[in-house]
């Protein structure tokens, strides 16, 4: 069994063909997949898909590239769908410097506006960083400082002084299709030093299709290539890394629900 912790199903990628794309997920041993906002109609949809969907969980959050119109209302929807039942973080936010739509020191106040609310809901987080490693580094410090509710850097791009520093705030690190190319540079090092335990297995579909599909549009189903080339750099087998991996994603999200499921694949 395996949990695609970060993939994105309500874009336009799936619209001609969703219900498929999750047939092949199920079909492929994924039980369960979290779908993170990335601003509030998109967080919206997710709600309401994910009150449909049975393996479906929702994030809601504003990303940074769609930080820009963020106010107060705003910040008043994310906490009334916090406390939706089947929404189990705050998310994506952060920083993003690569594109830079919008002005850094805005994008800033809006995810420190988005980490406060998510201690206010005892929510974990799930964020986005590119090009902003060290900006992210210093706003999160500040913020697990006093204690937090949990936190994975999706789709990890940074260094391994960066891992390493994560891991000593008690966060997650999430690997996506990236670390399957021949030219993933420093990331399979990376992987290989985590802990398993401190690991999660991502696609950012329809995003960072892994090989061999690269450059074609992702889908959860594809989760099981990530994951196996985690297992490879762990020198775990398959079926140990996959139970590693989702018993990460269970504790991180607190998807009580399927604790039972992973008691039994133990008994």
């Amino acid at each position: 069994m395996l949990i695609d912790s970060h993939c994105h199903l309500m874009f336009n990628a799936f619209d001609p063909d969703r219900a498929t794309v999750l047939t092949r997920a199920k079909e492929a041993g994924v039980i369960a997949l979290i779908n993170p906002g990335t601003d509030l109609t998109d967080s919206q949809q997710i709600v309401a898909a994910a009150a449909e969907i049975e393996s479906l969980y929702a994030a809601v959050g504003v990303h940074p590239n769609d930080s820009a119109e963020f106010e107060g209302a705003g910040l008043d929807q994310l906490r009334e769908w916090a406390s939706h039942q089947k929404v189990v973080a705050i998310g994506e936010i952060g920083l993003d410097y690569y594109w830079d739509k919008v002005p850094r020191q805005r994008q800033r106040e809006v995810f420190e506006q988005q980490l406060a609310l998510a201690k206010e809901v005892n929510l974990p987080v799930i964020i986005h960083q590119r090009d902003s490693a060290a900006d992210t580094m210093t706003v999160l410090r500040a913020w697990a400082a006093d204690g937090h509710p949990g936190l994975v850097l999706h789709s990890f791009s940074g260094d391994l002084a960066m891992a390493e520093e994560a891991l000593d705030l008690g966060f997650y690190i999430g690997i996506s299709g990236p670390v399957t190319f021949k030219n993933a540079r420093d990331l399979p090092e990376i992987v290989t030093a985590i802990p398993a335990d401190r690991l999660l297995v991502e696609t950012d579909a329809p995003f960072l299709s892994p090989h061999p599909f690269r450059g074609k549009r992702n889908e959860p189903a594809r989760v099981k290539l990530v994951a196996e080339r985690i297992a490879e750099l762990q020198g775990q087998s398959f079926t140990t890394m996959a139970q590693i991996l989702t018993k990460n994603t269970v504790e991180l999200f607190r998807l009580n629900n399927l604790r039972q499921d992973l008691a039994n694949v133990k008994s």
